[in-house]
């Protein structure tokens, strides 16, 4: 699977070798709630085709109103790029299906470069990260590769962004667990990799989308070569296989790591990484164990429920308050049954 951006911009090019005129239209800011983060983007085509999303629909509509002959006989116009905003006042929060005081603005593009966007396609595709810089006053592009993603900005004068592969997401033990955890992650745009050397663990693996792995976990940590981008998860309750996997991962730059365990398990394992492997209290603060979020979960799907929302909302950047810990929810002297 692939990113939303990267379909986006690969439909677009598309569009332009079909002779088609288009629009690219990219969220650049947001005040209060807003249906769609900055940075999202969508293209429309002439006869109102599109593809992408920049709010829940309703802004969609109103922009294939405007601007193609789906309506009115109008058509993509030419021209230098334009700035529009939704949700100013209460009516047309209203009118565009706003969350309340929610307010975006929109850099639209016509007809944009082709060149520029086929060479940021091919790029994309061949896994670069890149920060596309768009001159609001002449519509110019420019494409500069970069080693690390950074936040969009936009001054009004210029739009720049990162552009990059898909976040990834390395599991470790091919149990039923990972298999519903890859299935939400692949609908959230990661890229799956599945690691097990226990053979037998692989023979019921039945999720499409997925690469899988045989190599030892810390192996097949260090290969992935983890980037701002990635979150690995131990998940095969086996200490052999997470603990090797663990250790390596604790001290590259995923933005997240995290490990299935009980919480005396959990303990267990932390002493054990400090008195024999010279991690310490520091070094284990990045780790995320017991892995996932409190809601009360006991199946494997729900407990891939508890997972992804921790991991979605590490990679948000939304600090979850102490109460939606396992650790701290549940009581000290309850039975210790549950990872999650």
């Amino acid at each position: 699977m692939e990113t939303v951006d990267v379909r986006v911009l690969r439909e677009a090019c598309s569009w332009h070798a079909e002779g088609h005129q288009f629009l690219l239209a990219t969220v650049v800011k947001t005040w209060g709630s807003s249906p769609r983060p900055v940075g999202s983007m969508m293209a429309l085509r002439e006869d109102g085709r599109c593809v992408g999303s920049v709010s829940g629909g309703c802004i969609e509509d109103d922009l294939i109103h405007r601007y193609t002959r789906a309506y009115k006989a109008r058509s993509i116009p030419q021209g230098i790029p334009e700035l529009v905003r939704y949700g100013v006042t209460a009516d047309e929060a209203h009118r565009f299906g706003l969350p309340c005081g929610g307010t975006l603005e929109l850099l639209l593009e016509f007809q944009p470069d082709f060149e520029a966007l086929d060479t940021l396609v091919q790029q994309l595709e061949r896994g670069q990260l890149v920060q596309r810089t768009v001159h609001v006053a002449t519509g110019a592009v420019t494409l500069t590769p970069t080693s690390a993603p950074e936040a969009l900005r936009f001054d009004g004068a210029t739009l720049s962004c990162t552009l990059g592969p898909q976040y990834r997401m390395l599991l470790i033990g091919a149990g039923m667990l990972a298999e519903y955890l890859a299935t939400m992650a692949l609908f959230n745009d990661f890229s799956v990799t599945v690691c097990d050397p226990r053979v037998e663990h692989l023979h019921s693996w039945s999720v499409p989308g997925v690469s899988i792995t045989r190599e030892m976990p810390d192996d097949a940590v260090h290969a992935l070569r983890p980037d701002p981008r990635t979150c690995i998860v131990a998940l095969s309750h086996d200490p052999k296989l997470d603990d090797l996997a663990l250790l390596e991962a604790i001290h590259s730059p995923a933005f997240y790591v995290g490990a299935i365990g009980s919480r005396r398990n959990t303990r267990s394992r932390r002493q054990r990484f400090i008195e024999h492997f010279g991690e310490t209290t520091e070094s284990l603060a990045h780790l995320h164990a017991p892995v996932g979020i409190y809601i009360g979960s006991k199946t494997p799907a729900e407990i891939a429920v508890s997972i992804m929302a921790e991991i979605l909302a590490v990679k948000n950047g939304v600090a979850l308050p102490a109460m939606l810990s396992v650790e701290n929810v549940k009581h000290p002297l309850a039975p210790i049954v549950s990872a999650v």
